[in-house]
């Protein structure tokens, strides 16, 4: 099996659609430190698991330096951002989404 890491910061703002009182219901920002996990039992054509250019472009493309409420169609938590991510990177397995020192999300694929 092969695996490779990709770790990138992106800056954005966004708010939370929330039920109850918090600060999160604010538009704020952050800059989120992305770690993406991908791993394959082959390589592709060009000698790799995921092309680790793609892995940044395909969620900065989108997310940095966005209102991120206006470019996702669900409420932009940490968890949701991983989830989304794994969703678009070609044999991604596991996201961890930082987006503060103490505050770490992660979505892994079981």
């Amino acid at each position: 099996m092969y695996y490779v890491v990709k770790r990138f910061e992106i800056s954005g703002s966004h708010h939370l659609e929330l039920p109850y009182e918090s600060k999160c219901s604010c538009k704020h920002g952050h800059n989120w430190i992305i770690t993406v996990h991908c791993r394959a039992e082959k390589l592709n054509e060009w000698g790799m698991v995921t092309d680790f250019t793609h892995i940044k472009r395909d969620v900065t493309d989108v997310l940095d330096h966005a209102d991120i409420n206006k470019v996702l169609p669900f409420n932009p938590t940490a968890e949701n951002l991983a989830r989304w991510i794994q969703e678009r990177i070609e044999n991604c397995y596991r996201v961890e989404v930082r987006e503060s020192e103490g505050n770490l999300a992660i979505y892994e694929v079981d």
